[in-house]
């Protein structure tokens, strides 16, 4: 078990956020980039899958390619993914910890009176949560570039990032609204259950949460955040997947999906994602809950 870091200031620079999430997102980019390709793919393929057709549905054009090519063929849009990544990273655990001070400084009083002491200690780190997951909706063309390139890559026809932003505009903020849908409960579950985690646990200073209680908590708000948000994460991945000039509605994406799929389409991709949880998500939150506070005793 890693020593709790004991100088800690009790409230962390903006520096030391930014470094810890943003060195958190280089991390977990470099580790599991292939694993969120395969993900995206899954939920984008509309036809059954089986042990047939799951190496063309992975692999797609590569899928009778040698095992290395097949390999690299998961690494596609790195760069938008790199980009998006990194800065979602350093929003959502840098922003999330200054949107709970910002609730702490102004309605303290009413999230305790309202749920009592613990309660609303808790209950104030998840709503900072949500309202971090809907400002996060501002990354999302670099979300949009980053999934057409891992599912429809014929959609940019050669064209490089700039000409892109520069052509399509307001077309990249496709499906925000379903993305805002999804980011508020699924960010709120994550805060609200990685808090709700370390109080059982006995930690009543966040700040000074071990390296095992940072993973315990993770594992919990990241499995309570993906399975809540699965179903409107896929209606979100399907609407950013399609052609820039196709306008696809969220409500028709929903209801095409129900008559075609059932209702476990709208879970499809949650098995591989949750896989993920403990390499992916755990692995970055655990690392920016603690490397913030450490940075946070020299900047």
């Amino acid at each position: 078990m890693a020593p709790i870091v004991s100088n800690v200031k009790s409230r962390e620079s903006a520096t030391a956020r930014i470094l810890g999430s943003g060195t958190s997102g280089v991390a977990e980019l470099l580790v599991f980039h292939p694993v969120d390709t395969i993900a995206k793919r899954l939920m984008s393929n509309k036809t059954k899958v089986s042990f047939s057709n799951i190496s063309s549905v992975v692999f797609r054009d590569h899928a009778a390619a040698s095992i290395p090519k097949r390999f690299l063929s998961l690494f596609p849009g790195l760069g938008y993914a790199a980009g998006y990544k990194v800065a979602q990273r350093i929003y959502k655990f840098g922003g999330q910890p200054w949107f709970n001070d910002l609730i702490v400084s102004r309605y303290k009083t009413q999230f305790t009176n309202t749920f009592g002491e613990r309660k609303g200690k808790m209950m104030m780190q998840a709503t900072a949560g949500s309202l971090t997951g809907i400002g996060e909706v501002v990354l999302l063309p670099l979300d949009a570039l980053k999934i057409k390139r891992q599912v429809n890559p014929e959609a940019f026809r050669g064209r490089g990032v700039v000409r892109i932003f520069l052509e399509e505009g307001t077309t990249l903020y496709r499906g925000w609204g379903w993305t805002m849908a999804r980011n508020a409960p699924g960010s709120f579950a994550l805060f609200g259950a990685s808090a709700a985690t370390k109080d059982f646990l006995g930690v009543t200073d966040y700040h000074r949460a071990t390296w095992t209680q940072n993973f315990i908590a993770s594992v919990s708000g990241a499995v309570a955040s993906i399975t809540i948000a699965a179903p409107l994460d896929v209606i979100k991945t399907r609407i950013q997947n399609a052609n820039f000039e196709t306008r696809v509605h969220g409500m028709k994406v929903f209801r095409d999906l129900i008559r075609e799929e059932g209702v476990r389409g709208l879970f499809k991709g949650l098995t591989p994602k949750i896989l993920v949880v403990g390499p992916k998500l755990v692995f970055s939150y655990t690392i920016a809950q603690s490397l913030i506070p450490w940075f946070a005793n020299y900047v």
